[in-house]
């Protein structure tokens, strides 16, 4: 080496010694917080590893970070827009017309005349759509004039109000009791008398049944940090509950027989594990997790199990009854601690009302909010909402009361041969297989020889209204009493659709096939929920 480099090498050496001694107290100071840093980092980049998979993960991050250059940030939004303006099909055309204001003058008695008209509007669904309208019949039938009778007799009343509207009170309790006796209060253990309220719906009744959970847990076990696990087959009201309730979520994979794998939901068990979830059955395939496994997985935890009877509370005690093969589904089973059960369903009451039942009052009472310290004086409210419309209490009362256990067991016996005679007519469709074994009125299928989704358009081309699912791709048929008249119909269609994929594979005009099909092939989910949440927010 030359006397110059030397030369160049002291000096450097001399300036950064000097460097460093000049800065060393900052260089001790925000050492360790730059090591505090990175290792918060590794932890959040191996937690994210552990939540979502290596590969998604590493797309996620490659996809972000291609979004920060405003070119291509553009194109993307341009694209997104292409699609949901697809899947809007229109809509916004429709919109045009809506009234923005009040008008100068009110109509009085003649708005009914104008609602009669709008309503001609709405999609022929008599028959034709997967679960939507359970009961059987016109709406000028004699069961929809029933509970629209009872609406109207209770429709100023409120049960926030216990003292005035004593009423709908007692409805609404006997709703409850009711509900409870179908579903194995009087079989179940030891633990507690079985109570509930009513809600609005499905999603509600699971919204309470998580966050009572939560709380029970947090009080038993002083859990701060919850988790809940569910099978990838449960309904989307779990990802709602989890982000109101800032609990967090895992979504388990199902096993080959489409069930909730209960191997894999107990490896997923730990110290801030709250909840458990199984569907009776699954609103995706119609098939019956295992509650009983469930439940004494729960049990030897010590952690809570809700069932998702939503679709099946009304449907799966009479159909034992009648014979078939239900497994354990209830709180007969030790373990469970809530469910659900919509009786705006099968149990054929007016829309917006559900159940919600718990083993005991210890875990029901979690559920309620109660407030000390408002100047309006003491509040407390069983459900999310405050004020609760009547009416929809006792038209649920004037539903259970006017069918009773012969009228539920007859409509059970015709849904569910209903629900066998379509099984069969799509297994004598060689181009389409049936996902799983359906425990139920619920029956999905697909295919690997045509495109389901273009099927399912041309379904809608002829006036279907049915239920696009993925993973797999397929479809499903919700039966209901609507199906019993127009079943071979269906099935006429169905195959005719089918062949006509065969024969002429490709989009329809104003289909959403292939929407479903990018969908499912674009590997960054959050640009699909990008999509959903634009799609949404340009709809309402």
């Amino acid at each position: 080496m030359g006397s110059s480099a030397t030369s160049f090498v002291v000096r450097f050496r001399a300036a950064a010694n000097s460097f460093l001694s000049q800065y060393e107290p900052l260089a001790l100071l925000f050492a360790p917080l730059l090591a505090m840093f990175l290792a918060r980092a590794l932890q959040l980049f191996l937690n994210t590893v552990h939540d979502r998979g290596l590969k998604a993960t590493l797309l996620g991050f490659f996809m972000n970070s291609i979004k920060l250059v405003p070119s291509v940030r553009k194109y993307i939004d341009d694209e997104k827009q292409k699609v949901v303006d697809k899947m809007q099909s229109g809509s916004k055309s429709k919109r045009d017309g809506w009234r923005t204001e009040l008008p100068s003058a009110g109509f009085g008695a003649a708005v009914i005349e104008k609602m009669k008209d709008e309503k001609t509007n709405d999609a022929a669904w008599q028959g034709k759509c997967s679960g939507t309208v359970y009961i059987g019949g016109s709406e000028s039938g004699a069961h929809f004039s029933l509970i629209n009778d009872a609406y109207s007799m209770f429709a100023h009343t409120n049960p926030l109000h216990l003292d005035v509207f004593q009423s709908v009170v007692r409805f609404e309790g006997e709703v409850v009791a009711m509900t409870a006796a179908l579903l194995g209060s009087k079989e179940k253990a030891s633990g507690g008398q079985v109570c509930g309220n009513m809600t609005s719906g499905g999603t509600e009744s699971i919204l309470l049944a998580v966050k009572s959970s939560r709380e029970y847990m947090k009080a038993k076990k002083g859990i701060t940090k919850p988790e809940m696990i569910i099978p990838e087959s449960a309904h989307s009201a779990y990802d709602k509950a989890a982000q109101y309730f800032n609990i967090k979520l895992w979504r388990v994979p199902v096993n080959k027989e489409f069930q909730a794998d209960v191997r894999a939901i107990r490896r997923y068990i730990n110290k801030n594990t709250i909840l458990i979830v199984g569907s009776a059955p699954g609103f995706p395939h119609g098939i019956i997790d295992p509650i009983e496994e469930l439940g004494e997985l729960a049990f030897s935890f010590g952690i809570c199990l809700h069932v998702d009877l939503c679709l099946g509370g009304f449907v799966l005690p009479f159909a034992r009854k009648l014979g078939y093969p239900v497994p354990p589904f209830d709180f007969s089973v030790q373990g469970v601690t809530s469910i659900s059960v919509d009786v705006h369903k099968y149990g054929l009451a007016p829309k917006g009302t559900s159940v919600v039942l718990y083993r005991n009052h210890d875990i029901r009472k979690h559920q309620f909010v109660a407030v000390t310290e408002w100047s309006g004086g003491l509040y407390v409210s069983p459900t999310i909402a405050g004020s609760r419309p009547g009416g929809l209490i006792a038209g649920a009362w004037a539903a259970l009361m006017s069918l009773g256990l012969e009228g539920y067991l007859e409509n059970t016996k015709e849904i569910m041969e209903v629900s066998k005679k379509i099984q069969r007519g799509i297994k004598e469709i060689s181009e389409l297989f049936i996902i799983g074994r359906p425990d139920m009125t619920v029956v999905a299928f697909g295919s690997n020889v045509v495109d389901i989704f273009e099927v399912n358009d041309l379904l809608s081309s002829k006036g279907w209204h049915l239920n696009a699912l993925q993973r797999p791709n397929s479809i499903h048929i919700c039966i209901t009493l609507q199906h019993v008249p127009v079943v071979e119909d269906f099935l006429r269609d169905l195959r005719e659709s089918v062949q006509t994929v065969i024969k002429n594979p490709g989009p329809i005009n104003g289909g959403l096939a292939p929407i479903y099909g990018a969908a499912g092939r674009m590997p960054d989910r959050v640009m699909v929920q990008e999509l959903l949440v634009n799609f949404m927010d340009s709809s309402c």
